[in-house]
């Protein structure tokens, strides 16, 4: 099985072959068998690599969280001993992976020689699928609109704010309001990403409809977007620390309308947290509330005495400099 799961992850005989540590005849010898044991065939070759046929995909499902318990299994009986050891799969939303996994894998990999760190990128409800399947250990993620089945545990609450150029046009006004982005060209994330799942929400509540005239998913880019051009964006703290730290942008606080996201760790329910995987969970989480509190220090204050904005100002056209 561990097999089976190593070469549908990886694609390619060989790829997989040196992460197991066998030759690669090896490998096709015993993913022969499994085809033969089972009476299924489980993946397409092509000079490409190995696709997974949809008995090959039924048999992830399956099979990942009974590899993942026996690793479970395994790890526990070696935490007797006193060593913390194992293999832990992590999937992180990009603004928590772009935050905390350099600073955290270098943690990890110092503290915890015996570990075996894996970690991938991706949407919340990608990755929410992941964990579900087995195929992840736990998850950080945003929190969802929709309940999901999975156990979740609350990790960290961010303000979101709005940036822009540091020597941009843009102006701000008086009391910064959350509708007011209505007024200004924006790069937003696309609608596959929750933070922009996050914004839609928000913005529906208080009955304005976000018109990105960008979507980008990528956040460094998207702040190399907002550092060298007129648009302007609303992101997490932390998703913006860079780009902050290095002068090229500035960000401001909401004086009303304040919008919040929420960030939690997910696993499932029937399936316990191994040693190894809270250990490398600890690390994240410190370094995360780590980050998000330096980017916090570099996003100015909300006005604290101003007044309200005209109703003319409400009402100006779209795509016009806020001010």
């Amino acid at each position: 099985m561990q097999y089976f799961l190593c070469l549908a992850e990886e694609r390619n005989v060989t790829r997989a072959a040196r992460q197991l540590n066998i030759v690669q005849p090896a490998l096709s010898m015993q993913i022969a068998k499994l085809e033969a044991e089972l009476g299924q065939k489980l993946f397409d070759r092509s000079v490409q690599g190995m696709t997974l046929t949809s008995a090959g995909e039924a048999l992830v499902r399956l099979t990942a969280p009974i590899v993942r318990d026996a690793e479970y299994a395994r790890q526990e009986m070696a935490q007797l001993g006193g060593r913390i050891s194992g293999r832990v799969s992590v999937g992180l939303i990009t603004s928590v992976a772009q935050s905390t996994m350099a600073r955290s894998s270098a943690t990890v990999a110092s503290r915890y020689p015996e570990i075996t760190l894996s970690v991938c990128e991706g949407y919340t409800e990608t990755l929410v699928d992941w964990v579900n399947t087995g195929q992840l250990d736990f998850a950080l993620i945003n929190v969802p609109r929709r309940k999901t089945p999975l156990a979740a545990h609350h990790v960290l609450d961010e303000e979101m704010v709005f940036a822009c150029r540091k020597d941009g046009p843009i102006r701000r006004p008086a009391r910064l309001r959350f509708d007011h982005i209505a007024n200004v060209d924006l790069v937003l994330p696309s609608k596959r990403h929750g933070l922009r799942l996050i914004l839609d929400e928000h913005a529906a509540a208080i009955g304005i409809d976000l018109r990105p005239r960008l979507e980008l998913d990528t956040l460094p880019a998207l702040c190399d977007v907002i550092a060298t051009t007129d648009f302007a964006t609303v992101l997490p703290t932390i998703a913006l620390r860079q780009s902050l730290a290095s002068g090229s942008i500035r960000a401001h606080r909401f004086d009303e309308q304040r919008i919040v996201r929420s960030i939690a760790w997910v696993h499932h329910p029937r399936r316990a947290v191994s040693v190894a995987a809270k250990a490398v969970l600890d690390v994240i989480s410190q370094d995360l509330a780590q980050a998000a509190a330096v980017a916090s220090g570099f996003v100015e204050p909300a006005s604290s005495n101003a007044t309200s904005p005209s109703r003319n100002e409400r009402k100006k056209p779209r795509r016009k400099p806020i001010s």
